[in-house]
């Protein structure tokens, strides 16, 4: 693969990104800042979208930004620009400096302590450019939805096959002596298509992403997948309201973990906005369920060797026998909580959910289900952060003695998270790896579901 491709080709070099960040940091202390913290990111790529055999977008993004924080003691102040000429640098270090010396101080403000602030880390194989010209991705949109065409008569529409590909090079450093920073890819193929027949219409889609565009899924692959998951839509039913058990497909329960590790973010902690509101030590879910962060896999959707602060990402359990070993902290909310950051400027890195009890797949976790329902869409908002009550629109199929019977739609399931996560039954293997949280498909043992 060619790594020198002009689709992919940085305009900057790391080491000119970092002579802007010291160039920075240096304005910021001649106007008198006590520290600084500076941020210089490039990000090139190309987005096509393919609609009933015709491009229908076309976009070539390339785009740069310098963010700076400066502080007067514990006073703050932030500005930014994505103009890298020297005046403007000068500029905006100035304007930085100006709204600190207004901001009443906050005394959790500040840099990360530079102990817990990196100082080597791994390689990670974040970067993997991909040799993909506009008419080359125009091209690959078009079979993928094509192969969809092709499967049935029945899939008759499209909203569309796309192609994504974008680099990302950003360096970091602040008055403590931090310098660092490293380029990253993400390449995504995705086709979305619609099916009819006499009893109306459905739409379904699949996608595939990838640092490394050699691990994409081929496009006739998700073009017919996108189809035949359009097609078992067909002749969608409602439900009438009932208590059972619910299996959530990889895709869905993502959701459910998102929530998890939202309220255990130090900012839903110290705003007491959270449902796992002082909850570290306690039992959250059931004590064979084990939750991981794991920031340094290679190649990882979610990797990073450090945090938005600098400091050192690690790998630590978030649930260790159904019990919440700690929260997600950057400095500030750690301060805040009286604790240490736990290197999560920006979020938890692969959140990852073992598979148990035992070695079982999708179709085992059906079996033990026996009759249920299998949600396949989530629709809508419905998560109190709060309270952790839980109401969504979903779809999926409904599920007798092990087997799928029939698909379901115009349906809302209802339950309160904690008592959710209480009765996780199983963690399938069937791990989605396509994002930050990787899980396979989750069975609870009873939700309300809501229909006529």
């Amino acid at each position: 693969m060619d790594r020198t491709n002009e689709i992919q080709a940085l305009s900057h070099t790391p080491e000119s990104l970092q002579e802007r960040v010291a160039r920075v940091l240096e304005h910021t202390r001649a106007c008198g800042a006590s520290a600084a913290q500076v941020v210089v990111s490039h990000n090139v790529g190309l987005s096509v979208t393919v609609r009933r055999g015709e491009v229908e977008t076309l976009e070539h993004e390339r785009d740069q930004q310098m963010a700076l924080v400066a502080y007067f003691g514990q006073s703050r102040g932030a500005a930014s620009t994505t103009d890298f000429s020297p005046a403007a640098l000068q500029q905006t270090a100035e304007a930085a400096c100006r709204i600190a010396r207004h901001t009443e101080p906050d005394p959790w403000a500040g840099l990360p302590d530079a102990d817990t602030q990196a100082r080597d880390w791994p390689e990670l194989e974040l970067d993997h450019p991909w040799d993909c010209p506009s008419d080359q991705a125009i091209e690959l949109a078009r079979r993928t939805e094509a192969a969809g065409f092709a499967l049935d008569p029945r899939v008759d529409n499209s909203e569309g096959a796309s192609v994504g590909t974008r680099r990302a090079m950003f360096w970091l450093g602040d008055t403590q002596g931090f310098m660092g920073g490293y380029c990253s890819t993400r390449h995504t193929l995705s086709c979305a298509l619609v099916a009819r027949d006499a009893g109306g219409m459905q739409r379904d889609y699949e996608y595939s992403v990838a640092r490394d565009a050699v691990h994409l899924a081929e496009a006739e692959a998700i073009g017919r997948a996108a189809a035949e998951r359009a097609l078992r839509r067909l002749g969608a039913r409602k439900l009438g309201t009932r208590q059972c058990p619910v299996l959530f497909m990889p895709e869905m329960a993502r959701s459910l973990i998102g929530s998890f590790t939202r309220a255990i973010g130090g900012s839903a902690q110290y705003r007491r906005s959270s449902f796992l509101l002082d909850a570290a030590g306690q039992a959250v879910f059931p004590d064979w369920m084990q939750i991981d962060e794991l920031p340094l896999l290679p190649g990882a959707l979610g990797s990073a060797p450090f945090d938005g602060e600098g400091v050192r990402t690690r790998e630590r359990a978030l649930i260790a026998g159904g019990v919440l070993e700690g929260y997600i902290l950057d400095s500030y909310s750690a301060r805040r909580l009286g604790l240490q950051t736990t290197g999560n400027a920006g979020g938890a890195r692969n959140v990852t959910v073992r598979p148990h009890p035992g070695d079982r797949g999708f179709t085992d976790l059906l079996a033990d289900m026996g009759t249920g329902l299998l949600v396949t869409e989530l629709i809508g908002q419905g998560v109190n952060a709060v309270t952790g009550d839980y109401s969504r629109g979903a779809a999926g199929f409904w599920v007798e003695n092990g087997a799928i019977a029939y698909p379901v739609e115009e349906i809302t399931i209802a339950g309160n998270l904690r008592d959710m996560y209480r009765r996780i039954a199983a963690v399938g293997n069937d791990t989605d790896l396509r994002g930050n949280t990787r899980t396979g498909s989750v069975l609870i043992e009873s939700m309300t579901v809501a229909g006529d």
